[in-house]
């Protein structure tokens, strides 16, 4: 979290004024008030004066009481920081903030409850100090509430602390909201204090990562009380690069703290709580695994429906069963709805569930479906297992701490395993996050009855090659006869993890959703409504939205075939879905896009026309020599390739110049720019393919990637002459 997304943080206040209540004083003193040891804190290392900004204290706070029903969670943090250059400066000295804070490099929300007390202060190198009045600064500006802090100088010292009191009432175990964070910020921090502060009934996961230090207890005069801390000097800043893990490199840290008020609610919390609250938990064993899951993920659920449905069907094996019924369950429990939910939503019935009458079955959740698909594998005898992962960002399986961590999915054990997950519209079987790809994971199954789990295993997930997650796109350029524009025609296609983004994009419900009606022979929410002039009024109501999504649809591809391929305005613009992609990982999701356009990628030279055809393979990764100088190893979220054609027809009357800087070939271990050129019958044929292999690159491959990285966006410069005959 940076500096500056503090600042926005703690801005969440409540209404005061400057003349503060005695909660507000109290949230001063605490930090500001005469047991200050860093007010007077003003000097930096001599190492560090180059830099941006120095962070010369930083002291985060937790603290979590009860009494009865009533608990309180405090969270409170301070930070000093020496402003170093202009870019500092500006840094601070404008925030924008509304009840959920926005800026340009992040978004906090929180819970409404409780108050939070702040306080911001200027301190001049002469010494001098100017409290911020925040309330009576800050102005509203188009909904948002804007604080300038004026004055604000190289060398000055921010100062400023947020108070946070959460009151609220639970009887059952709450789970407070993990962190997990690295100790280093954009700015380096002379000292670093976190700081807790519980009792009875409170349980501490916590671990340290990658050399942070540990978390130390400190005595307390109760016996019911207890406090930690983690203490740290001179952590260097972080670079934020992209292709980065912070967690599973830097020193880090993670925590979650959990109420449960009696043994009752502790056996209930879906949590890895320690034995005791006086025991700071830092890891979970593998019978702690079985000994949480064993009873939630047992086959429970109606599956009638899928029975009933595969009455007249035949499987050639349990493979394509288990594919079919993992599809019908998508339609039957979750996209028969889909209608339903946008005539919620639009307004066009107060009420569209109702008429799937009272046992309707909506799968809403992972847990849910997990109990749902099995019950189905048990009754078909099929066998299975339960993973238990985490994604690669988090760290390795051994490392679990936060039960919020986990991922949870179906290995059913066909001659060729395959993987269910907890589906959306567009999910398919054997589809899971690429984050979790190759990643070592806990297997749960049943060894002496399909109802009760009792056996956990080790295993590894499958991994997939870049030519299983292909963006493919073929494209047709023509010139006006005049050479005022042009015209492109573009098949895009997506297959593997390429194509999830894309079909939330671009599908609509409509493009879906009666498809799945016709293809399992299901009712769609107008025909299951009752009442003609209800049918009717729905009906029209229904097609007016649908007329409305397509038109804003519409403008928004407009909008991204002008960025995606450097043209100002586009015209004559329209977009057919060619196949969806929905019912196989390696089926491509297909559409095609056609527009003209004037004054683009054309320019005259003399007789001759300059064609800046290598923008046609949209924008590409331009580094910066910051990024040349990398020193982090590289972590990419999956192997995958872009391969592009493009057709263009030469015009009559020109012959075509500029072919040999069109024609490219970096290939290596980490990946590839490969690019030819050719003309066949008056067209210029262009193909380039750009091939990222691997997950994970150490950093000594790192110029190996900068290599292809370089030669696909010198591509993008790349002209063709074409030469009046």
């Amino acid at each position: 979290m940076t500096s500056k997304y503090l600042l926005l943080f703690i801005l969440a206040i409540t209404a005061s004024s400057f003349s503060q209540t005695k909660e507000e004083l109290e949230a001063k003193d605490f930090f500001w008030g005469a047991n200050d040891a860093y007010k007077n804190a003003n000097d930096i290392p001599t190492e560090w004066e180059n830099e941006s900004a120095v962070i010369i204290y930083k002291n985060e706070n937790y603290d979590f009481h009860k009494f009865g029903k009533n608990v309180t969670y405090t969270t409170s943090i301070r930070k000093r920081i020496k402003l170093l250059d202009k870019a500092a400066v500006e840094e601070f000295s404008e925030f924008a903030f509304t009840k959920r804070f926005r800026s340009s490099k992040g978004r906090f929300s929180w819970r409404k409850k409780g108050d939070t007390f702040v306080g911001v202060k200027i301190v001049k190198p002469d010494g001098s100090v100017t409290e911020i009045d925040v309330e009576n600064d800050a102005i509203e500006v188009d909904g948002e509430t804007k604080l300038a802090i004026s004055n604000l100088e190289v060398g000055d010292i921010i100062d400023y602390y947020s108070y946070k009191n959460e009151p609220f009432k639970t009887t059952y175990a709450f789970g407070f909201n993990p962190v997990e964070t690295s100790l280093n910020e954009e700015y380096p921090i002379m000292d670093f204090k976190l700081f807790f502060e519980t009792e009875n009934d409170f349980f501490i996961n916590f671990k340290s990562f990658n050399g942070a230090p540990d978390l130390k207890e400190i005595p307390t005069e109760k016996k019911n009380m207890r406090r930690y801390e983690l203490t740290e000097t001179n952590i260097p800043k972080r670079e934020y690069t992209r292709w980065f893990y912070p967690l599973v490199e830097l020193p880090s840290y993670k925590f979650q703290v959990y109420f449960a008020r009696s043994g009752k609610f502790e056996n209930r919390a879906l949590a890895f709580l320690p034995e005791k609250e006086d025991i700071i938990k830092t890891s979970v064993s593998q019978d702690e695994v079985l000994d949480l899951y064993d009873n939630r993920f047992k086959p429970d659920g109606d599956v009638g429906d899928v029975k009933s449905f595969f009455k007249s069907k035949t499987f050639k094996n349990d493979s394509e069963k288990v594919t079919a019924a993992y599809y019908y369950m998508r339609h039957f429990y979750l996209t028969r709805y889909v209608e339903a939910f946008y005539a919620k939503e639009a307004s066009i019935s107060s009420y569209p569930f109702m008429v799937y009458g009272n046992n309707v079955v909506f799968i809403q959740n992972q847990k849910q479906f997990i109990r749902h698909f099995t019950e189905f594998l048990k009754r078909q005898k099929i066998d299975y297992s339960i993973v238990v992962g985490k994604k690669r960002y988090d760290g390795s399986i051994d490392e679990l701490l936060i039960e919020r961590n986990v991922n949870v999915m179906v290995k059913v054990n066909t001659s060729q395993p395959l993987y269910a997950e907890f589906f959306s519209p567009h999910t398919n079987i054997n589809e899971f996050s690429p984050l979790m790809e190759g990643t070592d994971v806990l297997l749960l199954s049943s060894e002496k009855t399909k109802r009760i789990i009792d056996k956990i295993d080790r295993g590894t997930l499958p991994t997939s090659s870049y030519e299983d997650n292909e963006t493919k796109k073929e494209m047709i350029l023509n010139l006006n006869d005049d050479f005022s524009g042009l015209s492109i025609t573009a098949v895009n296609s997506f297959k593997g993890h390429q194509k999830s983004e894309q079909q939330y994009d671009r599908l609509s419900f409509s493009d879906y959703v009666f498809e799945d009606y016709k293809r399992y022979g299901t009712e769609s929410w107008i025909e299951v409504t009752r009442g003609k002039k209800n049918k009717i009024k729905f009906q029209k109501e229904m097609d007016a939205l649908i007329e409305k999504l397509k038109t804003s649809q519409k403008e928004r591809f407009e909008n991204s075939a002008k960025g995606e391929y450097g043209i100002d305005e586009v015209e004559d613009y329209t977009y057919l879905i060619n196949e969806n992609g929905r019912y196989s990982l390696d089926s491509y999701f297909t559409f095609t896009e056609s527009f003209t356009a004037k004054n683009a990628l054309i320019k005259k030279a003399g007789p001759n026309y300059i064609l800046e055809i290598g923008k046609l393979i949209g924008g590409q990764i331009d580094l910066d020599e910051k990024e040349r100088q990398r020193t982090e190893n590289v972590y990419l979220p999956h192997p995958r390739v872009f391969n592009y054609k493009v057709t263009f027809n030469i015009p009559e009357g020109y012959s075509v110049a500029g072919l040999d800087n069109l024609i490219k070939n970096v290939d290596n271990s980490t990946g590839a720019f490969i690019s030819t050129a050719k003309i066949e019958d008056r067209t210029l044929i262009i193909t380039t393919s750009k091939r990222y292999k691997n997950y994970y690159e150490p950093n000594s491959n790192w110029s190996k990637m900068i290599a292809f990285l370089d030669e696909a966006n010198q591509f993008t410069n790349e002209k063709v002459l074409l030469k009046k005959l």
